[in-house]
């Protein structure tokens, strides 16, 4: 019966369309709520059923309670591994072969996923499931995340119901760079009242489900955790940093030898499974002074306590999860998007804002801040040789096409639909496995169109029958990899992959052969006795490159980059910030480093009591302020934690005023002067300035948001009248490309 439109009520008859029914699942019983949480920058060993000892007992409670995956592969870096993670294909094929922070102008290079490659919860939508996004995104081209959006790529844009997190690679946990939907807003709290963007991401995650649970418990939902842990900066309560001390004052290398022990015993990793040599630039512990030792240490157990951190508030999601009863036909996912970080370099950074604007970081003031490492004025990142420890017993790093950059943890717990408990999986599988996997569970094809755009095909192979079977064979379809010029493939048990250094001529560049089935971390290289295989593998990628938009190889970041900031900005040098403004994120704001500009602020001053910001543009680590104190005006070029401030040498006439800064770059100099009404009142001159980066935080007029770029307490809000903000920039600017985009590779 569809019903019946009579003339009146009496003779037409009603219809109420189905709504959707729940999908069937894999055993027809009803199919599962998902919940993927994935970590950042974490190694293949860092969870304490890897190996580790760092306290992760909710991962491991799953992990008893489900599957671990020695065989899971990622592709070396985050937008890329979450572009693959939410459509089921390969990352370049659906245009993010490289970050989401630059379009190259090629098919598989936009920065930004294709209409043509739904995502999960675009695909779930239909069958009812409500989608729930916290945390990193990383997949919206980062000059799309201002106030005009466009918001077709923000995550309600691409199948999600609601979102609460941060658009960006990182943000600072105590003060983030927050998103509710599709507008910026303010941290609930801040440092000073025990805020950390877990927790609050946590209570956000049971917020949604609370009021799902309240509203529909028998609907189905995807909930997509993806917390800051463990990208930097790593900030963790200062008592469990401090926890960690003892646990890693051994060093790196007995480090990797404990977690390789562990492996072995766990069966993580086969019997004979030796440690490959140290990674380039990393020295034997035996070598490091005892002042370094200390500091190293520090910085990996922030690392381990921000990795601690996130554990213990995940067992809040689970518990609620248990007492909400949604837990036992609850499908968990946990897992990381790549590796552990090479980028913080051979001796690790307390505030890496500083040496990204060339600032260098001494041994003597890093040991001085010590106790700082982790906090609100700290943006830390852990040494190589750490870094090296957390993907035991792999190769290299994030960013690089060895196991250490692409072989990554992977839990998945379910009571209702995995029978086993606490076993192992070593079949190869990939990020782009995921969707099939789930979609199998589920028991749903994929779409053909999505919102009347024909769909790509699925590039990822189901591995959803390795949950009942132990021997289920592996994906035989080849799977290559590439990031930087870096490339790989694997095959039938065979690993073909090269590093490229940067600049390199391709063609020079040496591959390596691995037969993976008896070589679990690549140490054996049989490029030398298996040349015709290996050759066959090189020809291999070059298909698979052509067909899934690899092509062209392109190294040249610091271009690209380049490009990118130069066809964004254009030609517009004014802007105007008029009072009620929100807040703008960095990739949108004024571009101030290396280059003259002039800042004026139409204000109304009422007398000595008036103070407050005018504009601010960054946090506590970096950026800069123009602000009224005791009657002054002032200026902070926060440089790395390096302050250089100016106080107008006369008091604030009470009076509509013209409070300006005018900045002259010249010689490599930055030259500050101070105006009132167009008239000086004060200056600095320095070499000292942005070179490379301004901030991660965005910009505000009238406050200085969450985290204050100079010394006085946020948000220190102007409280006379501020009518708007003019910046007005010169045509001088003389980025280094180079630079700039080395410091975003290391913040990435």
């Amino acid at each position: 019966m569809t019903g019946k439109i009579g003339k009146t009520v009496q003779e037409s008859q009603p219809h109420w369309p189905e709504g959707p029914v729940r999908p069937g699942g894999i055993d027809g019983k009803g199919a599962p709520n998902i919940l993927v949480v994935l970590f950042d920058d974490v190694g293949f060993s860092d969870f304490g059923c890897y190996g580790s000892a760092i306290r992760t007992p909710t991962i491991d409670a799953l992990a008893g309670r489900g599957l671990r995956y020695t065989g899971f592969h990622t592709t070396a870096m985050c937008s890329t591994t979450r572009a693959a993670l939410l459509t089921g294909r390969n990352h370049h094929s659906v245009g993010v072969g490289c970050l989401a922070n630059f379009d190259s102008g090629y098919p598989g290079y936009r920065g930004k996923i294709s209409r043509e490659a739904g995502t999960i919860a675009e695909m779930l939508r239909p069958h009812g499931y409500r989608n729930y996004m916290l945390g990193k995104w990383h997949v919206t081209p980062l000059t799309e995340t201002g106030a005009t959006g466009p918001f077709d790529g923000w995550p309600l844009g691409r199948g999600f119901d609601r979102f609460y997190g941060f658009l960006d690679a990182e943000t600072d946990q105590y003060a983030p760079e927050l998103v509710r939907d599709n507008t910026p807003c303010d941290p609930p709290r801040s440092y000073a009242d025990g805020y950390h963007l877990t927790e609050d991401l946590v209570d956000q995650g049971i917020r949604y489900l609370a009021d799902h649970v309240a509203d529909n418990a028998s609907t189905p939902w995807l909930m997509w955790l993806a917390p800051g842990a463990c990208h930097a900066p790593h900030q963790a309560p200062a008592e469990l940093i401090r926890h960690y001390d003892a646990q890693f004052a051994h060093g790196w290398d007995a480090e990797r030898e404990r977690r390789l022990a562990r492996q072995v015993e766990m069966g993580i990793v086969p019997k004979g499974t030796r440690l490959p040599p140290r990674n380039d630039l990393v020295r034997p512990w035996d070598e490091v002074s005892a002042d370094e030792k200390r500091l190293f240490t520090r910085l990996q157990a922030a690392y381990a306590a921000m990795l601690d951190h996130a554990d213990q508030h995940l067992a809040r999601l689970v518990s609620f999860l248990e007492a909400a009863g949604q837990l036992d036909n609850t499908l968990i996912l946990v897992l990381s998007d790549n590796g552990a970080s090479q980028e913080g370099g051979p001796f690790g950074m307390i505030n890496a804002m500083g040496p990204y604007n060339l600032k260098r970081e001494a041994l003597e003031e890093k040991i001085a801040r010590i106790d700082d490492i982790g906090g609100p004025d700290t943006h830390s990142n852990f040494p190589l040789g750490w870094a090296m420890a957390s993907n035991t017993p792999l190769r290299r790093y994030k960013q690089n096409t060895h196991g250490g950059g692409i072989r990554d943890p992977l839990v998945m717990a379910w009571p209702h639909g995995i029978s086993a408990r606490g076993e192992l999986r070593h079949q190869f599988c990939h990020a782009s496995d995921v969707v099939p996997t789930l979609l199998d569970i589920v028991g749903v094809k994929p779409p053909k169109v999505i919102d009347g755009v024909r769909q790509m095909p699925l590039e990822g192979t189901s591995f959803a029958r390795t949950l009942a079977r132990a021997k289920a064979p592996s994906k035989r379809k080849p799977q290559y990899f590439e990031m930087f010029g870096h490339r790989g493939l694997v095959q039938d048990g065979w690993k073909a992959v090269c590093f490229h250094p940067p600049g390199n001529d391709f063609s020079h560049d040496q591959w390596e052969l691995y037969h993976l089935a008896h070589d679990f971390n690549e140490v054996e290289d049989l490029a030398a006795t298996e040349p015709h295989r290996l050759q066959a593998m090189i020809d291999e990628w070059w298909r698979q490159a052509e067909a899934c938009k690899v092509l062209p190889l392109d190294d040249r970041f610091a271009p690209r980059f380049a490009d990118n900031a130069k066809r964004f900005h254009g030609p517009r040098k004014r802007f105007v910030f008029h009072r009620g403004m929100g807040h703008l994120p960095t990739d949108v704001a004024p571009d101030v480093r290396t280059r003259s500009y002039t800042i004026e602020a139409d204000a109304r001053i009422d007398g000595p009591q008036t103070h407050g910001v005018l504009i601010a543009h960054g946090d506590m680590t970096c950026g800069y302020s123009l602000y009224v104190k005791d009657n002054r005006l002032c200026y902070d070029m926060n440089v790395g934690g390096l302050h250089h401030v100016i106080v107008s040498d006369r008091p604030l006439p009470a009076g509509n005023r013209r409070l300006g800064l005018r900045m002259r770059h010249r010689d490599h100099r930055n030259i500050a002067t101070l105006l009132v009404d167009g008239e000086p009142c004060g200056g600095f001159d320095t070499q000292v300035g942005f070179v490379s980066f301004i901030s991660w935080s965005g910009l505000d007029i009238g406050r200085d948001r969450a985290s204050p770029v100079s010394h006085y307490e946020a948000p220190f809000a102007f409280n006379g009248l501020l009518r708007k903000v003019t910046m007005t920039m010169d045509d001088d600017q003389a980025l280094d490309a180079g630079q700039a985009a080395d410091a975003t590779l290391a913040t990435e």
